[in-house]
């Protein structure tokens, strides 16, 4: 069943998030994991969007978003992404 890492948030220092993203696409894709949507415009409906930017990558299941989350090649560049950006993370099953 595939899964979703959701990522919302701010970003402080751009030259740190780019270096962090040069870092984490492609061990994103070693997991299975694609971007479906990075950073696209919210387009509100209903209800409220607070401005910050939105994120999705879909994973083939739950499992390879806590396999990749945890695994010892991304605890290697996780401290790029830390205080360069204030985001919420969210990993969803999807159905």
């Amino acid at each position: 069943m595939p899964a979703y890492l959701i990522s919302q948030g701010t970003v402080k220092d751009p030259e740190r998030m780019q270096a962090y993203r040069a870092a984490v696409v492609p061990l994103i894709a070693k997991f299975e994991g694609r971007y479906i949507v990075r950073r696209g415009k919210v387009e509100v409906l209903e209800g409220q969007h607070d401005g910050r930017s939105v994120t999705i990558h879909e994973f083939p299941s739950i499992e390879a978003i806590h396999a990749f989350w945890e695994s010892p090649e991304y605890a290697s560049i996780k401290d790029l992404r830390l205080g360069a950006a204030d985001l919420d993370l969210w990993a969803v099953e999807g159905v």
